[in-house]
């Protein structure tokens, strides 16, 4: 089995998302599902299927994070000896060569990344460009305008 790259936070998210849907939301999905079956006729019962409905997404969603979960390889950053270069888990401050745009990115697994919240998969064209790079490095990143320059300003190992 493939092992998926995760950071510590990523699953512990996973984790919580997980917890919920056993715990808190199962719960309260299997009593409106009661609920609604005691209204009697099941056929033409629109609270009955909008509840069996959630049902069966809430049971997919468990089972689709079970297998994240049981696929991931957690990895701590704060643990890896990186040697001043980008690995997974690094947050890099870069800055944009011809414009001066400042940005900061989270190297992530596929699972966690979320481009409005500055984390990019391991798998991205801008990731694959850092990996291995250095502080003060120049990159040069294939993006669907072009090439794109990124000079690396700072790596937070947290």
């Amino acid at each position: 089995m493939n092992k998926n790259p995760m950071t510590v936070s990523g699953a512990e998210k996973l984790r919580e998302e997980l917890r919920y849907r056993k715990s808190e939301l199962r719960p309260q999905i299997i009593a409106a599902v009661e609920e609604a079956r005691a209204h009697g006729d099941l056929k033409e019962n629109a609270e009955y299927h909008a509840a069996r409905e959630q049902h069966g997404f809430n049971e997919g969603r468990i089972t689709e994070v079970e297998a994240k979960l049981s696929s991931a390889q957690v990895i701590d950053v704060t643990q890896i000896n990186a040697h001043g270069k980008v690995v997974f888990g690094t947050t890099v401050d870069l800055a944009d060569a011809d414009t001066g745009e400042e940005l900061r990115y989270q190297i992530v697994g596929e699972d966690e990344a979320d481009i409005k919240a500055g984390m990019i998969s391991v798998n991205s064209p801008i990731a694959r460009a850092l990996i291995g790079k250095a502080e003060g490095d120049v990159v040069d990143v294939k993006v669907p305008s072009g090439i794109r320059q990124l000079e690396i300003v700072a790596l937070h190992y947290v």
